[in-house]
């Protein structure tokens, strides 16, 4: 659309200073004939726009033209430009946009800050997604946001273990946990559930609305769930010794979480452990090797005792 276009323009001599036909045509894939046309009406919307000749010439606004965001700390400015992933605003079908609301945005900025800000973001950048990035198929995503839009109730159909399940839904909101995508929605009945968009195998709106509560905060919604679900997780206290060479890889894993060391000399360490289960906890533990060994519960012990005994069997 010509409106577009015309605003693209001026949105790039603001933020880039002066520009040639031939270098805006290629930005907007136009002829320069319609760069041309596109100037005269900007020119006769009473932009003050002007061409300079030269080898160093090209079409220009005068100095000071702009429009500004006021009431805005550089800072404040900044954080609007870092606070963005872009896959998950792929997912919802704005990755395509983000660029031209860059463009707008930095327009926007007085001339002090725009230099500022191209430093911080060529400097900082936000990533998400992780390093174990999430190959979903997200099909019913843009069917769930729309309804969620629209305040109209969802038929969704959901694989639960190994069954496929029918489900009418209030949506009220999306919540992106890395790149994996959940939908926070009343439940028949009343009750608040959590769907994990990649499980449902169909979703289709109803033309039935619903009544949105006004109380609900999806933010302090999320916190708090997600703070019920740790705390729900099953415990498997340990005791364990292991190397001082392993010490960083173990206060890293995701699934055990080390309550108390003390030093049993200078190389080794005793610490109590909590793991989830009896299983997960020797799965992990066989991965240290000799570098740990369990102190108790008996169970665990044995546990991984025979595990390395089957392997050693497996490798004899």
């Amino acid at each position: 659309m010509r409106a577009d276009r015309l605003i693209s323009i001026l949105l790039f001599l603001q933020n880039r200073g002066r520009m040639t036909s031939r270098e805006l045509a290629e930005k907007l894939e136009v002829s320069e004939r319609t760069i041309h046309r596109d100037m005269e009406a900007l020119s006769a919307a009473g932009i003050p726009v002007f061409a300079e000749r030269g080898s160093n010439g090209g079409w220009a606004l005068f100095e000071g033209y702009r429009t500004n965001l006021t009431g805005m700390k550089t800072e404040e400015m900044q954080s609007l430009l870092l606070a963005h992933s872009s896959r998950l605003l792929g997912d919802l079908g704005l990755g395509d946009f983000f660029d031209d609301a860059f463009q707008k945005l930095l327009a926007a900025f007085p001339a002090t800050m725009r230099g500022d800000v191209e430093i911080v973001r060529q400097r900082i950048h936000v990533d998400g997604a992780g390093w174990h990035q999430s190959d979903e198929l997200l099909p019913e995503l843009p069917i769930v946001q729309e309804a969620i839009w629209e305040e109209k109730k969802l038929f969704i159909q959901y694989r639960r273990d190994d069954a496929i399940v029918d489900r009418v839904v209030e949506p009220l909101g999306l919540v992106a946990k890395s790149s994996i995508w959940y939908l926070i929605a009343i439940a028949e009945g009343g009750d608040m559930r959590t769907y994990r968009i990649s499980r449902m195998v169909s979703a289709r709106m109803s033309t039935e609305s619903f009544e949105r509560p006004d109380s609900f905060d999806l933010a302090l919604y999320w916190e708090q769930s997600t703070k019920k679900f740790k705390a729900s997780l099953p415990q498997y206290p340990s005791r364990v010794r292991f190397s001082d060479k392993v010490l960083s890889r173990i206060s890293q894993q995701r699934y055990m979480k080390i309550l108390h060391t003390e030093s049993v000399d200078s190389h080794w360490l005793d610490a109590d452990v909590e793991f989830h289960t009896l299983d997960s906890a020797c799965e992990i533990l066989l991965g240290y090797g000799p570098l740990v060994e369990v102190l108790a519960p008996a169970e665990l012990r044995e546990k991984v005792l025979s595990q390395a005994k089957a392997i050693l069997l497996m490798y004899s």
